[in-house]
Parts: C-alpha cells; sequence; structure tokens
C-alpha cells in the first residue's frame, strides 16, 4: 500500500489536470486570459492585443467555439472580453447568450482584434491578452499549463522562470509506470471514486452528439447499418461510436462540457469512454471501473509530465496507451499485462502528428483508441514488441520517455512546417 501522504499528493495532482471545459482547451484558454486581462482593465475593451506561441495558433485556427456556430480565435477573444469570467476556468464562456454572441460578431467586425505570434519565447503554451480602453492597459499571461497564470511583468521570460501568481509552487510527484499502478489498483476506493465523474460527463458528451450533426458525424457512421456491416455490433465498435461522437460534438462546437486529462478534452476523452464501453459490456464491477479509469487518466498524467502540455506529437497517442492500459486491466491484465501494452502502444503509433485542433481529430482518436484495443489483446496473450525492434526498450519507463523524447524534441521541426503548412494554404 503507498503511504497516505504519497496518495493525497498523486490525488492533487489528479484533481488538477482532470477538470471540466467546454470547447476545445486552446481557444478557451484565449478566452480565459481575456477575460482576465478584461478584470484587471476594469471595463469594456476598446482594442485586444493577442500575443500567442505557435502551438496556440495552430490547435485554435480550425475549431468550432461552442455555442456560436463559428470557428478560431476572434469570436473566443471577443467573447472572452464581453461575458467571460475568469472564475470559471476553461467554462469561461458558459454564459454565452444570443445577444452576447451579436456582440461579439460586431467586435470583430470593427476590427478590434489583434493577434499574432509571438516572438522569442521557447514556452509552447504561451498566452498574452493586452486589453486596452483609452490610455488604460491591462495585461494577463497564461502560460505552461491552460490555466496557469503568471506574473504580465515577467511575460518576455523563460516559463520555468515565472513567477505564479494564482497557482501552488508545490513541485508535482514524478510518477513511473509502477507507481501509477499501485496507486490505481490499491487505493482506498472512496480516495478516488472522484474519478467516476469522467464518465458522467464523457459519455453524456458522447449521447448528446447523436442530437446533432457535429463534425464528420465519424460516431454517428460508425452506428449505421452499413458500418454495422463492417464493424459488427460488437464491442469495439461501440466504443469506436461513443468515443469519436463526444470528439466529433466538441470539435464540432457544442455547448457540452467534457472532463479534459493534462489539459485536453479529446484526451479526457480518449481515456473516458472506451474504458467505460469496454467495462459496461464486459460486465466488470464498480470498482473494477473506477480503478480502470483512475489507471487510464494517471497513465496520461504521467505521460504528459515529461512531453509538456503541448507538443507536435498528438495527443491521442498518449490518452490512448492510457485507455489500452485501463482496458488491459478490466481484460484481468496485471501490471506485467499493463506493461505489454504500453510498449505495444509506443511501438505503433510514436510520430502521429498534431495539425491541429478541428473536427477530424476524432479520426486519430478512432486510430488510437482501435491500437489500443489491439495492443491490449496482444498483451493479454503474452505478445509484445521487444526491445530489438524500434524504439521500445526493456524497462517501460524508458519506452515512455523515448515516445516523449521525439514528441517534445525529436518533432520540433516538423512542429514548425505544420504551422507554416497551415498558414499558408491556398493556390
Amino acid at each position: 500500500m503507498i503511504d497516505a501522504e504519497t496518495r493525497q499528493r498523486i490525488i492533487k495532482l489528479v484533481n488538477r489536470e482532470v477538470v471540466p471545459a467546454i470547447g476545445c482547451t486552446e481557444p478557451m484558454c484565449v478566452a480565459l486570459c481575456t477575460a482576465r486581462a478584461t478584470e484587471l482593465l476594469g471595463r469594456r475593451p476598446e482594442r485586444i492585443e493577442a500575443r500567442l506561441s505557435a502551438n496556440i495558433l495552430k490547435n485554435a485556427m480550425g475549431v468550432g467555439i461552442p455555442g456560436t456556430g463559428m470557428i478560431g480565435l476572434p469570436i473566443a477573444i471577443a467573447l472572452g472580453a464581453l461575458i467571460g469570467k475568469s472564475e470559471y476556468r476553461l467554462e469561461v464562456l458558459k454564459d454565452l447568450t444570443p445577444k452576447a454572441l451579436e456582440e461579439g460578431k460586431k467586435f470583430i467586425a470593427e476590427e478590434r482584434i489583434d493577434i499574432q505570434l509571438k516572438t522569442g519565447i521557447t514556452e509552447k503554451l504561451y498566452v498574452e491578452m493586452t486589453c486596452i480602453a483609452g490610455e488604460k492597459r491591462a495585461t494577463a499571461v497564461i502560460a505552461g499549463t491552460h490555466t496557469h497564470f503568471v506574473e504580465p511583468a515577467d511575460a518576455s521570460a523563460d516559463v520555468k522562470t515565472l513567477k505564479l501568481s494564482d497557482e501552488s509552487c508545490d513541485k508535482d510527484i514524478e510518477l513511473n509506470m509502477r507507481l501509477v499502478y499501485d496507486f490505481a489498483t490499491t487505493a482506498p476506493l472512496e480516495e478516488i471514486r472522484f474519478i467516476e465523474e469522467t464518465r458522467r460527463y464523457n459519455m453524456n458528451a458522447a449521447r448528446e452528439a447523436i442530437k446533432g450533426n457535429y463534425g464528420h458525424n465519424l460516431g454517428k457512421t460508425i452506428d449505421r447499418p452499413l458500418s454495422k456491416g463492417i464493424f459488427g455490433n460488437s464491442i469495439y465498435a461501440h466504443i469506436i461510436s461513443r468515443t469519436a461522437s463526444a470528439c466529433d460534438a466538441r470539435m464540432g462546437g457544442a455547448m457540452i462540457p467534457v472532463m479534459s486529462n493534462s489539459g485536453s478534452g479529446n484526451q479526457g476523452i480518449c481515456a473516458t469512454n472506451p474504458v467505460c464501453v469496454y467495462a459496461k459490456e464486459n460486465e466488470n464491477t464498480e470498482e473494477e471501473l473506477i480503478r480502470a479509469l483512475m489507471l487510464s487518466h494517471l497513465t496520461a498524467i504521467y505521460i504528459k509530465q515529461s512531453l509538456g502540455a503541448l507538443s507536435a506529437l498528438c495527443g491521442c497517442v498518449v490518452a490512448s496507451i492510457g485507455s489500452s492500459v485501463g482496458i488491459t486491466y478490466l481484460m484481468g491484465g496485471g501490471y506485467e499485462h499493463v506493461c505489454r501494452s504500453v510498449k505495444n502502444m509506443v511501438a505503433n503509433l510514436t510520430g502521429m502528428i498534431c495539425d491541429g485542433a478541428k473536427p477530424s481529430c476524432s479520426l486519430k482518436i478512432t486510430s488510437g483508441v482501435s491500437t489500443a484495443l489491439l495492443s491490449a489483446l496482444l498483451s493479454m496473450e503474452g505478445k509484445c514488441v521487444t526491445s530489438a525492434e524500434g524504439i521500445v526498450d526493456d524497462c517501460v519507463d524508458r519506452s515512455i520517455h523515448n515516445l516523449t523524447a521525439i514528441g517534445a524534441n525529436g518533432m520540433g521541426p516538423t512542429d514548425e512546417m505544420v504551422l507554416n503548412i497551415m498558414t499558408s494554404k491556398g493556390c
């Protein structure tokens, strides 16, 4: 049994990283920062200057903004200033009304918003919003994670030197796969029962998605007769459908909250829905589901510790590893089975690029979840990619760090190229 102090530190970490969010977290992060700058200004801004890191720009360009029928940053910024409340964090725009939407559109039409790339920074998640009214200016800065406000006076510094303004400076507990597994499988059930809220949020998002036509309708397509002739009425098809549906709605701009993981709603969905569907159809107990959800979400958090909040590596790779180990546990697997599933995942999906948040993210999530199931099945059959193959190592933690080193460092030039392509399209 892990000691009580260590358990409480892990629980604190999970509670910070697994939180509700409405819409894609990058534009919501920008809206949140805008709301805070507006609050500091003390009045409605006349002009707004946005200075953003490349990864924020990339992830916010093509995604729907909930309740607006619009995509991209301008409407997120306008609404952040007009109706946003920083106390809502990643649900910053939940007070949206039709009247506010019309005011936001007018704000954009009057060309009051200036969006530019922030230069001279190394931090991949960086948002600097300045609201201006007359001679008065107020600036708010978020860096490092999606709700992490820092001192505007230090805005040009590297994020590692920034003074935290509203979050604890406590150092996060350093996770490893053994600690993740032991915590999820042995912690007193009442201490970790809160993770079941992810099921309520994210499975509800999948149900709500069926009521509309969001994104590419991938989840609904898999439920249709033609698809059933291909995939069958199987656990696999149900997992893919429920996971893709929630992503369709979220990326398509539905006003539906989801429980995010490490600053990403899609990662939260991907770490939750496959585990929930499998547990229901496999008739696992409530306790087994809770422990599997904790194992899935905490694995994703562990991987993101070394990968970073934003990277060139698609987040579905991270979250799918989480769902794979969660499903492996539900299949009756132990620690060695979980390690095999992780290695099988690292051998397969490494290198999948992130080219921004958008409706087609549901396609990538489907690829990730398909691989998660395959990796779990192979593991339970005693099959595992070996250290003689590719970047996989005998040590599961080194395998994970090989993955994150490629995503955080090796794929940097890829990230730059992807952004260049996205910002220079056209004949």
